[in-house]
C-alpha cells in the first residue's frame, strides 16, 4: 500500500521524516507531494535559530528543517492509496482515501505554532476528509504532554511524535474504534508575547529551583472503614496524616500492602543531593507509622512506583526504571525489607508506572510508553501475558491513546461489584497535578475503552499543590502531593503559611523519620 505526505515545501521539517520512516517500518510505501506554499512567519523562524542555538546547543529535534531528500517524489505511474495532507488547506484527491491534520481545529503548520506561542499545548485530530461532511470525519484526537517540551520546537517535537505515533496506529489498523465527540478551541498567539511571557517564566522557575528543592513531593496516609477517595471522588473525610520526611530526602508513590500479619507502605525516596529514587518500607500498625523509612531496592538507576502484585502465594514488586529502558520484576523474601530481582519481563521500552491486573482470565499491563521526544505521561500503551513472567505481548491498539489527561497509571485498579476501575494522572496543568478516576468498560485482547467519573483535587483533608498517587491496603488509604520545601530551614515556616494549614501528625511521629541515606552515585540526577 502506497502513503503519499503532502507537504508545503517551505516547511518540511524532520518530524515529517520520522513519520516517513515510521510508515516505511510499517510495512508502506512512502512518496512525497508538494503541497500548496504559505511561507513562514519570519519571526517565527528567527525564534526556532535562537531556541537552536541557546535552548538545545543545536541538539536535532523535529521542527529542525529537513529536505525530505530520502523520499521520492509522487510519479506518473504512482497511484497512492493514501495521502495525509499535512498542508494548511488540505483537500480531497480523487482516487485515493485523504487525511488530514487539524491543531485546535485549524489546519496546518501554523495552526500548531500558534497556540504554542500562547503558552498552550494544541490538541490534535487526525481525520479523513472523505468522510461525508465538512471537515471530514474525526478518526483520532491526541492531547499530548508537554511536561519535558522546551521552547516553541520542544513543544513542536512533543505534539508531531504523538501525532505519528497514532497516524501509523490508525493505517495499520483502519478498524480501531473512533474517539468519542470532542470540542476543540482555536487559540491563538504571537511571538513577541511568547518570547516575554518565556523570559519571566524561565526567570521564575529560576528563582524557585534556587531556593527550593523542586519537585518535594509527601506522602499522606488516613485509616478509613467506609468510602475512600475512589469511592467518593475527593479527599474529603478523615484527614490525611503527613508521613514525615528528613527534608533533603521526598517519599512518594505510596503503595500499601499487609502480608503475613505484618503491614507496610513502599515508597519512592529520593535525597535531592543525589537525584535518583530508590524504594524505602514504611512500617505500619491500625495507629500509623512504627518506625523510619528504610531502603529496600536500590539500583544504578532511578526507580519509583513500587507497584505490588500477588501471584503464586507469593509478593512481588515492580518498580518504574523507566529511564533503563527495562522492567524487572522483585520476590519478597522477607516481609518489608528484604527483595530478590528474579525476572526481567520487558526490555528496550520506556514504560511509566506499569500496573498489572487480572481480566477475563489474562493478566493486562497498563502503562504510559514514552515513544521516542515528547512527554512521559500522555501515551497509554496495554501489554498482556498468561502468567507474571509472560511473555508479553504488545495490544495491537498501540499506543490506546494519546492523553495527557487520561493515560498514566496513579495506582492499582480497583474492582468493585464486578466493574473495574482505575486512578490515572491528570497531567493537564502540569506533572501531577491531579487525580481522574475512570472506569474501565473494555479490555481485552483486541480493545480498550474507559469512561472518566471524576477528578480530585487537592483540599483541606489533604492540602497542597498536587495530587499524584492514591491506592489502598485494607482501612490503610495512601496519597501523594507535592508541596513547597525550601532549602533553608530558615524558610519553613514562611513555606508553611503560604500553603494550606499541614493536618496534625500522628503522635508518635512528629519528628522527621532517621533517613540513612543511599550509597554515593555519580549519575546525574533524572
Amino acid at each position: 500500500m502506497m502513503v503519499a505526505l503532502a507537504v508545503d515545501p517551505s516547511r518540511r521539517r524532520r518530524w515529517i521524516a520520522d513519520l516517513a520512516r515510521r510508515l516505511l517500518d510499517a510495512g508502506f510505501a512512502v512518496r512525497l507531494i508538494d503541497a500548496d506554499r504559505r511561507p513562514p512567519v519570519r519571526s517565527v523562524g528567527l525564534l526556532l535559530d535562537l531556541e537552536r542555538m541557546l535552548l538545545r546547543r543545536h541538539r536535532p529535534l523535529g521542527a529542525d528543517p529537513d529536505a525530505l531528500d530520502a523520499l521520492p517524489p509522487v510519479g506518473s505511474l504512482d497511484r497512492p492509496n493514501i495521502v495525509i495532507d499535512l498542508s494548511a488547506a488540505p483537500a480531497a484527491r480523487p482516487g485515493a482515501r485523504t487525511l488530514a491534520v487539524a491543531f485546535d481545529g485549524l489546519f496546518g503548520e501554523d495552526a500548531l505554532i500558534g497556540p504554542l506561542l500562547a503558552g498552550h499545548m494544541p490538541a490534535f485530530e487526525i481525520r479523513d476528509l472523505d468522510g461525508g461532511f465538512d471537515g471530514g470525519l474525526t478518526l483520532e484526537r491526541g492531547r499530548p504532554s508537554r511536561e519535558t517540551a522546551v521552547g516553541i520546537g520542544g513543544g513542536m517535537d512533543a505534539a508531531t511524535t504523538r501525532l505519528a505515533a497514532l497516524l501509523v496506529a490508525r493505517l495499520r489498523d483502519p478498524d480501531r474504534p473512533l474517539p468519542p465527540p470532542e470540542a476543540a478551541t482555536a487559540r491563538a498567539g504571537r511571538a513577541l508575547p511568547y518570547a516575554a511571557r518565556t523570559l519571566a517564566a524561565t526567570a521564575a522557575l529560576t528563582l524557585y529551583r534556587l531556593c527550593c528543592h523542586a519537585p518535594h513531593w509527601r506522602v499522606g496516609w488516613r485509616h478509613v472503614t467506609g468510602p475512600g477517595v475512589m469511592e467518593r471522588g475527593d479527599t474529603d473525610g478523615v484527614p490525611f496524616r503527613v508521613l514525615p520526611d528528613p527534608g533533603k530526602c521526598f517519599y512518594a508513590d505510596p503503595f500499601a500492602a499487609t502480608w503475613q500479619g505484618r503491614t507496610a507502605v513502599f515508597v519512592e525516596g529520593l535525597d535531592h543531593r543525589v537525584g535518583r529514587g530508590f524504594i524505602a518500607a514504611v512500617p505500619f500498625d491500625g495507629n500509623g507509622p512504627t518506625g523510619p523509612a528504610v531502603p529496600v531496592i536500590e539500583a544504578p538507576f532511578h526507580l519509583s512506583y513500587p507497584f505490588l502484585f500477588e501471584d503464586g502465594g507469593a509478593l512481588y514488586m515492580l518498580p518504574e526504571s523507566s529511564l533503563a529502558d527495562r522492567l524487572d520484576v522483585y520476590r519478597c523474601v522477607d516481609f518489608p525489607h528484604r527483595w530478590e530481582k528474579v525476572a526481567t519481563l520487558l526490555e528496550g521500552r520506556q514504560l511509566g508506572d506499569a500496573t498489572i491486573v487480572r481480566h477475563g482470565g489474562r493478566l493486562y499491563m497498563l502503562a504510559a510508553e514514552r515513544d521516542g521526544t515528547g512527554g512521559y505521561s500522555d501515551t497509554l500503551a496495554i501489554y498482556s501475558a498468561d502468567t507474571l513472567f509472560g511473555p508479553w505481548a504488545p495490544h495491537p491498539g498501540n499506543p490506546i491513546l494519546v492523553d495527557v489527561a487520561t493515560a498514566r497509571p496513579a495506582g492499582a485498579m480497583v474492582r468493585r461489584d464486578g466493574r473495574l476501575f482505575r486512578p490515572v494522572q491528570d497531567c493537564t496543568d502540569g506533572y501531577g497535578a491531579a487525580i481522574t478516576l475512570a472506569e474501565i468498560t473494555r479490555l481485552d485482547e483486541t480493545g480498550f475503552a474507559q469512561t472518566v467519573i471524576g477528578r480530585v483535587r487537592p483540599s483541606a483533608s489533604w492540602p497542597g499543590r498536587k495530587l499524584h498517587t492514591l491506592n489502598r491496603a485494607g482501612d490503610l488509604e495512601v496519597i501523594d502531593g507535592a508541596v513547597i520545601r525550601p532549602k533553608l530551614a530558615g524558610l519553613m515556616g514562611f513555606a508553611d503559611r503560604l500553603q494550606a494549614p499541614k493536618p496534625a501528625p500522628h503522635p508518635g511521629a512528629e519528628a522527621p523519620a532517621p533517613y540513612p541515606g543511599p550509597a554515593a552515585r555519580s549519575a546525574p540526577p533524572t
